[in-house]
Parts: structure tokens; sequence; C-alpha cells
């Protein structure tokens, strides 16, 4: 998964479907969701996964209103989709990319 900046953010969440992980090195469960998320990229080719370091990209963070981490967004074509937060099993985060994605 690509760690993007605020420069690179908006291509990246302008076409199709695109998860965006709001996270910081230092988050415990941030750490914990990171191999789920590098699963389920692999079985999502239509998804673009990116992430977002919440102490690089405080501006990032704050338009978004990120109050707790991981939080993730689903983009389709520049727009937010759908929300969820907090360290969750595979079989829940498929389901909300598969929530999303309807």
């Amino acid at each position: 998964m690509k760690i993007v900046n605020k420069a690179e953010f908006e291509a990246a969440v302008k076409e199709g479907y695109t998860l965006v992980d709001f996270f910081a090195n230092w988050c415990g469960p941030c750490k914990m969701l990171a191999p789920v998320l590098e699963e389920l990229d692999g079985e999502y080719p239509d998804v673009t996964f990116v992430k977002v370091d919440v102490d690089e990209e405080e501006e990032l963070a704050a338009r978004f209103g990120i109050m707790s981490i991981p939080t993730i967004f689903m983009f389709k074509d520049g727009n937010v989709v759908a929300k969820t937060g907090g360290m969750q099993p595979k079989e829940s985060m498929r389901n909300f990319i598969d929530g999303a994605l309807k």
C-alpha cells in the first residue's frame, strides 16, 4: 500500500474506488490492521488502497475530522461513500468494502 501525501491525495482518490487508511506509525491498532489491508488490497483489483500518515499530513487529518486512528474512508470518484474506524478483523473489513462498492 502506498503512503500518499497532501499533494498526491487528490489524484489518488479522484477516479474509481479508493480505500484510504488514516494511520500513525506509533499506533498499535494501526499496525495490527496493516497486514489485513495488505491482504485485502490483493483481493480487490478494482479498489486502490492508500495510506495517510496523520502525523505527517495534519492538514488532511483535520480536513477529514480524524479524531482516532485507524480511520478508514472509502472514496468513489473523489467523494466519501463510507467510513469506519478501529482495528477490525479481515471479514469485517471485507464487509465494509463490499458494502461501499454497492
